[in-house]
């Protein structure tokens, strides 16, 4: 079993008598990234604010690093780095004062040491040759990885990312998805979004949250899995029709269809049984040497779908 950075359980929230949250029971593993996927008002920063010990649960418990988030919330911040959606900085501070200014807050030894972790942080997220300008002047790409620059100041355990790459043009979120898989080695990372196309391509796993609860979660490859057991999509040349009736023949198979393109014969194989495919389908296709096979894996849902299957 994988760590657990984030773990909760039952973990509730309500103001005024509006419940918030209800019942979230999630995990996050070490060296993950997660994310955090639901409508507006789905009770995502609802969620953040519990895990940053901002606001406290109505009821059920969670713990990050595996001490709780309301007894040990100071302990636990000290390991954590957070981006708020909307970063703002002191406009008139160049991106080396403002780290140099975070990073004292966490640092007290020699002053090069300091300096070092800021130009280091600086080249992690590609503002170096920017350092002394002021902040005025920065695009909403530059901001950005600036947040995150600050929020992984302390080389934190963990970050808290709430809509990282919202308003960005694509190559602000090409940038910032770049540095969220380079910051993978040395932290867990859990990050709240509306962009569907970045989760697919950046995440290992995804928690969905509609109304308040917890709709889905798990790893992304088998959320997009077909729900009818899994279809296995083959390419294949040479002598198909020996192959297929081997693969036709396993009782764990349920359909089979063919199509011809470009003198490429592909297949859509139907299992019940994904445990079995998985060990044996490739190797029941390759049996004999006069097959070969260019394409082999199973066919996946967009997130998209998905997603609007479990929120609606």
């Amino acid at each position: 079993m994988p760590e657990m950075v984030i773990h909760t359980e039952k973990l509730s929230k309500h103001f005024k008598g509006v419940q918030a949250l209800t019942d979230l029971s999630m995990d996050v593993p070490a060296h993950s990234i997660v994310g955090f996927l639901g409508p507006n008002g789905a009770g995502k920063s609802t969620t953040i604010k519990l895990l940053l010990g901002l606001i406290h649960p109505s009821s059920g418990r969670a713990s990050i690093f595996g001490q709780d988030i309301t007894r040990h919330s100071l302990e636990i911040r000290q390991r954590v780095g957070y981006l708020a959606q909307q970063p703002k900085f002191d406009e008139a501070m160049t991106a080396r004062q403002t780290l140099r200014f975070v990073a004292k807050f966490f640092y007290s030894g020699p002053k090069q040491l300091i300096e070092a972790r800021v130009e280091e942080s600086l080249k992690l997220v590609g503002l170096d040759d920017k350092a002394d300008r002021v902040v005025r002047g920065f695009s909403g790409g530059e901001m950005q990885r600036l947040g995150i620059a600050q929020a992984q100041i302390n080389e934190p355990d963990l970050l808290i990312l709430d809509e990282p790459a919202a308003a960005l043009d694509p190559m602000g979120r090409r940038d910032v998805l770049n540095i969220m898989e380079r910051l993978r080695e040395r932290s867990t990372i859990f990050y709240s979004t509306h962009i569907l196309d970045d989760v697919q391509r950046v995440s290992d796993r995804v928690v969905i949250l509609n109304k308040g609860s917890l709709v889905a979660q798990g790893p992304i490859e088998s959320l997009l899995q077909s729900e009818e057991g899994a279809i296995y999509h083959v390419a294949l040349n040479g002598d198909v029709e020996t192959a297929q009736a081997r693969v036709k023949a396993l009782s764990w198979v349920n359909n089979l269809f063919v199509r011809n393109s470009n003198g490429v014969t592909h297949w859509q194989v139907g299992v019940t049984d994904t445990a079995a495919a998985e060990q044996l389908l490739l190797r029941t296709i390759m049996a004999d040497d006069d097959i070969q096979v260019l394409e082999y894996g199973p066919e996946t849902y967009e997130l998209e779908d998905v997603f609007m299957k479990v929120v609606q």
